[in-house]
């Protein structure tokens, strides 16, 4: 009779283990946002301070890449740029001399209309004859032609100069944005991490050689980590986005660790269950994949398994 109520016992603590076991709505593998950094120049790595497991930030400088060929092409650029200013020039002495030249004729020019009149004067008074006034009158006129010859030289001198420069400058600013380009790849040669979070995987060591495109290292931000878990349809009316639920892991044989999740994304569409995946109802062929995210206390890994429990 013992023996029986402990057979009894047994199978009761057996069954209730099992169904604690398989007491959850979903199940799946925690994953993480990867992101795999390429070098962006290509060159011998001269520095590279990147290793497996560390934790970065966000904007660290954490190597440098060769980057000797242009800052060359840059220096040349920048003098071609300088040599080209060389090469201006200024109408300043031209424009001194006319512009002393013209006013010499505007004063003999005063003084002509002063004669004039004088003679007009006397001419008037019959002391002066009418071919005296006409002289003076051709001799203005004439003058008022140099002063007008002269300044149109000082317009010609300067809009000579300034046509030359414009000339010698336009040549200015394709050099002036070569000249950028070779910095951007001056700037490229710094490795610089894009995001903080965890390194994962290390593809490059200090001098090497890397080129455009090649991976150096991989990192994910695993602060907080996604469970892609999959439910079978009859489940899709217990869930909505936002909604929290419970996530938990294996904690030695029979023990659970929780968590809080959320879950963020429900996915619109079925699937045929993926063959690492495991549904409590065995007899489902298609299920939903849902999305959760769960706050990271160090303890959950990329790739570890994980259960749903919707409350």
């Amino acid at each position: 009779m013992r023996k029986s109520i402990l057979y009894g016992l047994a199978s009761i603590f057996l069954m209730a283990a099992c169904e604690t076991k398989d007491d959850y709505d979903a199940s799946g593998n925690f994953e993480a946002d990867e992101v795999v950094v390429s070098a962006q120049q290509t060159g011998q790595l001269l520095s590279f301070s990147v290793l497996e497991g560390a934790q970065l930030k966000e904007g660290e400088n954490i190597g440098q890449i060769d980057v000797k060929i242009p800052e060359l092409q840059k220096q040349q650029a920048e003098a071609a740029i300088a040599a080209l200013k060389q090469k201006t020039g200024s109408p300043k002495d031209q424009t001194k001399v006319a512009s002393r030249q013209l006013a010499v004729q505007e004063s003999q020019l005063a003084q002509q209309i002063r004669e004039r009149k004088r003679t007009e004067n006397l001419v008037k008074a019959d002391a002066a004859t009418q071919k005296q006034l006409d002289d003076i009158d051709a001799a203005i006129d004439q003058m008022q032609k140099q002063i007008n010859v002269t300044r149109q030289q000082i317009k010609l001198y300067n809009y000579n100069s300034a046509t030359q420069n414009r000339g010698i400058l336009s040549e200015q600013s394709p050099l002036a944005v070569t000249a950028k380009q070779y910095q951007e790849q001056i700037n490229r040669g710094q490795i610089i991490n894009p995001l903080t979070g965890l390194v994962l995987t290390r593809y490059a060591l200090k001098g090497e050689m890397t080129a455009i495109g090649k991976p150096l290292y991989k990192i994910a931000n695993v602060d907080t980590l996604t469970l892609k878990a999959y439910i079978t349809g009859d489940k899709l009316s217990q869930i909505k986005n936002g909604q929290t639920v419970k996530i938990r892991i294996d904690q030695g044989e029979k023990d659970y660790k929780t968590y809080a999740g959320q879950i963020y994304w429900i996915s619109s569409k079925a699937e045929f269950t993926p063959k690492t995946i495991q549904t409590k109802n065995e007899r489902a062929n298609l299920v939903y994949a849902i999305k959760v995210r769960v706050k990271n206390d160090g303890f959950l890994k990329i790739g570890m398994y994980g259960e749903v429990i919707f409350i």
